[in-house]
């Protein structure tokens, strides 16, 4: 797999117990500023940004770069229903089913990120499970990567390192309504 950020290459390992890795995305308006942020408890974590895009576009790119980035088995936690029940009710075999259309017959919102998730996820079946967490709620790993997240669509640049960062910007605020 290549690194995106670093262009060099990861190789898989035959690891059996999966990698932890929480995923968010944040925008500054919807649509408008946007980032998105993965952390793997104790180990790595990534952000990057988007000057236009939208919410559910960073939810999808957050989990996108964990799969594309980390390799050997994934658990991916997301507080996004969006992406969790993509795979865990199966709506991309639908959507490939049916031609890149959704249950409405409508082309399928965000094409461009999901193809790629959906190709990772098929590649190696098995390899990238996918569990939903409570946002805004008592997971500090789920605060952490929501703090990443929305400290790149705020400051429009991106970060990595190793173990829990500094400078965490605030969390994102609850959308009521």
């Amino acid at each position: 797999m290549l690194d995106p950020v670093s262009k060099t290459r990861t190789t898989p390992t035959t690891r059996t117990t999966p990698t932890t890795v929480y995923t968010d995305g944040a925008c500054t308006g919807n649509p408008g500023p946007g980032g998105w942020a993965w952390a793997v408890p104790g180990g790595p974590y990534r952000s990057g940004h988007a000057a236009h895009t939208t919410n559910q576009r960073m939810e999808v790119q957050a989990a996108l770069e964990a799969a594309t980035h980390l390799a050997g088995p994934l658990e991916v936690v997301s507080d996004s229903t969006y992406v969790v029940n993509c795979f865990r009710d199966g709506w991309w075999k639908g959507w490939l089913a049916r031609g890149w259309t959704n249950s409405q017959k409508k082309p399928v919102a965000n094409r461009d990120l999901w193809e790629p998730l959906i190709d990772a996820y098929r590649a190696e079946p098995g390899r990238i499970t996918f569990r939903w967490v409570k946002g805004h709620g008592s997971d500090l790993m789920n605060d952490l990567v929501d703090r990443l997240a929305v400290q790149a669509a705020v400051t429009q640049e991106d970060r990595a390192g190793e173990g829990v960062p500094d400078r965490l910007g605030p969390a994102d605020r609850v959308r009521r309504g």
